[in-house]
């Protein structure tokens, strides 16, 4: 899960992007408004948690026109302003979430997830297709009820696979799935892991090669 991560404090900054770290996130951390309206319009996230006191431009006003230009990742606010009327405030102006300071990593992570699973219209931290089980909280896998060990790059193939099944998704979304912003990737990198993960499920033709294009996960059956 790609996360920006809006934020001017330095010490919580790089707490919070230690912690979620730690948790299997993947996080890109500004400090400024103007830094997070560019990032969004150059890079795709997943989810942005965002600080209100910011020093060039108020966090409200990033929400707002991040909202207006058809920005559509789930936002959570998490700011020391605790007053209700703050907090309703910012979820009528578009964000998905609110979340006041001093805070519980465990619960901000939760809640990031719990964002994510809303945006991909899943209620449950278990995703289904078929013979296959992921659980995107537990980062469990199983196949016809028997677990599966996957390494981080796999896991991130399959759950993405698995968000759009007998969908075919192209190679650009899947490598940004897969390695998140990394910088160097060998140009057979995501065929290795394709076929790492095929072996792993124990049916090759589960996942789909369709060629120029990228792959389409079919095991409905």
């Amino acid at each position: 899960m790609r996360v920006l991560l809006v934020e001017d404090d330095a010490l919580l900054g790089q707490a919070v992007q230690l912690g979620l770290s730690d948790r299997d996130f993947s996080v890109c951390w500004v400090r400024t408004g103007g830094a997070a309206v560019s990032e969004l319009k150059h890079n795709e996230y997943d989810v942005m948690i965002l600080d209100l006191g910011l020093p060039d431009l108020d966090g409200s006003r990033v929400l707002s026109s991040s909202r207006k230009r058809g920005v559509m990742i789930p936002i959570l606010v998490l700011t020391a302003r605790e007053q209700v009327h703050d907090k309703i405030a910012h979820l009528d102006a578009g964000a998905d979430d609110y979340l006041t300071k001093p805070f519980d990593m465990n619960e901000l992570a939760a809640r990031l997830r719990a964002l994510c699973r809303r945006q991909l219209g899943q209620a449950s931290a278990a995703i289904t297709v078929g013979p296959i089980m992921l659980n995107t909280s537990t980062r469990d896998v199983r196949v016809a009820d028997e677990p599966v060990s996957l390494s981080r790059r796999e896991f991130e193939l399959l759950k993405t696979l698995m968000s759009a099944p007998e969908r075919v998704l192209s190679r650009d979304r899947l490598e940004t799935a897969v390695f998140q912003g990394e910088n160097e990737i060998e140009s057979n990198a995501l065929e290795v892991h394709v076929s790492n993960l095929r072996r792993k499920l124990g049916h090759k033709e589960w996942i789909e090669t369709i060629r120029g294009i990228g792959y389409r996960l079919k095991c409905n059956s």
